[in-house]
């Protein structure tokens, strides 16, 4: 028997940056295709078997997206919260997700279907709990092009995450994520030494010994700013897979 494997997607951050460009709506509610990023996260999270599906938005975004109706698909489970950071983001999270694994991904890490599906079967290959060697999670990753503010990543001749950082280097994180519920075993201590962004606690626990698997994919845009949006609207129109 399978087991079962959660989803959740990140998506209580105010977006900033990508405002301007996007006619004042919070980034979640952003259209790529004619879909809000969110919708087509928690599509594609479902297409790929992760249930139920875990979303945590902030008031602002609960807001729009009750006036203007949007359905997310049947299973998603919704947490309102206003949140100061990632890591409180996810921590939040880790009060809905039952134990065992569960596929993660922001809310604007765009990403080709046939991409996402790979990586999502790649994941949960990896980190079966009756491997030989169980491992604590996979992250995708892309090669680094330039982007602003990246997560680089650090690989080890076994594919494994070395550690994460800023110093240079040839990856960089791709913003999806299959993670056993083990990795909530540091929080509190994260919290304690004022640890307040995602990337901060994804350094943590490399450093603490859980391992993750590296998972190379061949594009994945991170949603910033507005070029950000027509880059992945341009990398969409390019394959015919995007469903």
């Amino acid at each position: 028997m399978v087991a079962r494997i959660s989803g959740a997607i990140i998506a209580a951050g105010r977006g900033q940056r990508l405002r301007a460009g996007a006619i004042g709506l919070p980034k979640p509610l952003v259209e790529i295709d004619g879909e809000p990023m969110l919708a087509r996260q928690a599509r594609m999270l479902a297409a790929a078997g992760a249930s139920p599906i875990h979303v945590i938005v902030n008031s602002e975004t609960a807001s729009v997206m009750h006036q203007r109706g949007l359905e997310l698909p049947s299973g998603t489970r919704l947490i309102v919260r206003d949140t100061p950071h990632s890591l409180a983001s996810l921590l939040a999270l880790r009060e809905a997700i039952a134990p065992g694994r569960f596929l993660m991904t922001t809310v604007d890490a765009m990403a080709r279907p046939a991409e996402f599906d790979r990586f999502a079967a790649r994941a949960i290959a990896l980190t079966d709990p009756e491997a030989v060697e169980a491992l604590d999670g996979a992250l995708a990753v892309v090669r680094w092009r330039g982007d602003k503010r990246p997560l680089f990543a650090e690989l080890a001749p076994d594919g494994h995450i070395a550690g994460f950082g800023d110093n240079r280097s040839a990856w960089v994180t791709a913003g999806l994520y299959l993670f056993s519920t083990r990795i909530f075993a540091l929080a509190e201590a994260a919290l304690a030494g004022g640890l307040d962004a995602l990337r901060r606690y994804l350094a943590l626990l490399v450093d603490s010994g859980m391992k993750f698997a590296a998972i190379a994919l061949d594009d994945v845009i991170d949603v910033d700013e507005a070029e950000d949006l027509d880059a992945a609207r341009a990398m969409l129109a390019r394959r015919s897979d995007t469903l």
